[in-house]
């Protein structure tokens, strides 16, 4: 067999020409990479992909339908791993985890904590309840403690604040780090303050070189004091953690010796109108575009699911919608754990405002848009067809429910 290595001018002439459609296949280099320093590096010409026609793609659905020129696999890069084997200390994090999942706030104060844990402690975060979050290792969580008992269920301020007390006692945190939010985090963060007789800072938007920076005076002014034990959180107070992943290893509490029993008892969800839930904490959305051509029958839809109404921003130019119901990246992100967009093509802004949704149900006439490649299910027909019919099914759902309860 001959040693001597041959040229291919056709194939060194492919593998330099981008517009060739067997450009890619020659090409051996990685899209993403992490530089020495650890920072994520990306290659610009590496994204997208070369159609049929010479013409470079970018399939903002991630699928690449319609590609016909074999490529080669990249593999994934693989962000650091930041470990933490023997933790100095903890900094403790109570996020909200509205919907189980970490919220953006919540992500915040884990960037908090990993400024505060630095490279000797290890940031603990405890979560009451099921949760369906997969994401804590990108998010910075070293540990993770899971209390899931039926006592810290609904509205058990209670109980969980017994809960940190047993884990004060354990583990000692350095740092106790709350949302201070509406969600359930400021009032927990102030039940455990007086529990432990700590005087919290509330309202913390910066923690730098030992100082930590509230908002006082509504808003109008900031306080600077040393960094106490209990720090109740704004948003935005620090970055997401985006650059390393952790551990996430599993700890276990142990049980208190003595429980009390709650004088608070949880007599469940009040109903409320969902026209008046705003987008951002509604967890059921239907979502009209421009294939909605009668918008009193989705009204009517909306109120027959009990679903938070929002719009595409086409529809809300249009004036069907307010611009508060305005899903996107110019409106608002949501985080529904349903998201049902009727007639929307699937801008790349209105994608990314739904980026964080669980299940999204597309009802569409064209079978080829980006929703629809998006949707986890997707309806392919008229709307005001589907909309009607869909409108029958859950009156009849709820006349026989009504008459098996009689």
């Amino acid at each position: 067999m001959s040693t001597v290595i041959r040229r291919d001018p056709r194939g060194e002439w492919i593998a330099r020409n981008r517009l060739h459609p067997l450009h890619s296949l020659l090409q051996t280099q990685q899209a993403r990479w992490a530089g020495p320093s650890g920072v994520l590096r990306k290659n610009p010409h590496a994204v997208g992909f070369i159609g049929p026609n010479a013409i470079r793609r970018i399939d903002r659905s991630g699928t690449e339908q319609g590609v016909n020129v074999r490529r080669i696999a990249q593999p994934e890069a693989q962000l650091p791993l930041h470990q933490v084997p023997n933790p100095a200390f903890y900094i403790t994090v109570v996020p909200d985890m509205v919907g189980g999942r970490l919220t953006a706030h919540d992500r915040d104060l884990l960037g908090l904590a990993h400024q505060l844990a630095g490279s000797a402690g290890a940031v603990l975060a405890v979560v009451f309840g099921e949760h369906k979050e997969a994401a804590f290792d990108t998010a910075g969580v070293d540990r993770l403690l899971v209390l899931d008992g039926h006592e810290y269920e609904g509205y058990a301020p209670e109980q969980r604040v017994q809960a940190l007390q047993a884990l004060e006692s354990q583990f000692r945190p350095q740092h106790w780090l709350f949302p201070d939010s509406r969600d359930g985090g400021a009032e927990l963060g102030r039940r455990l303050a007086a529990r432990l007789g700590e005087r919290p800072a509330t309202r913390v938007w910066s923690v730098k070189e030992g100082v930590s920076v509230s908002r006082a005076g509504a808003g109008q002014q900031d306080m600077a004091q040393a960094v106490p034990r209990l720090i109740l959180a704004a948003a935005e107070c620090a970055e997401p953690v985006d650059e390393t992943r952790h551990e996430v290893l599993p700890l276990a509490l142990a049980p208190p010796a003595l429980r009390t029993l709650a004088r608070i008892e949880d007599k469940g969800a009040v109903a409320v109108d969902p026209a008046v839930v705003p987008m951002a904490e509604s967890e059921f959305i239907l979502s009209g575009g421009n294939g909605v051509k009668d918008w009193p029958l989705f009204q009517r839809a909306a109120v027959a699911l009990g679903a938070t109404q929002g719009a595409s921003r086409v529809a809300v130019d249009d004036g069907f919608m307010t611009r508060d119901r305005q899903v996107g990246a110019s409106g608002t992100w949501v985080t529904a754990r349903v998201y049902v967009a009727i007639g929307i093509s699937g801008a790349i802004q209105h994608l990314q405002g739904i980026g964080a949704c669980d299940k999204v149900i597309a009802i569409n006439l064209d079978p080829n848009c980006d929703m629809v490649k998006r949707a986890d299910l997707s309806v392919i027909g008229d709307s005001a067809a589907l909309l009607t019919a869909l409108i029958a099914a859950v009156d009849a759902w709820r006349h026989g429910a009504a008459r098996n309860a009689a």
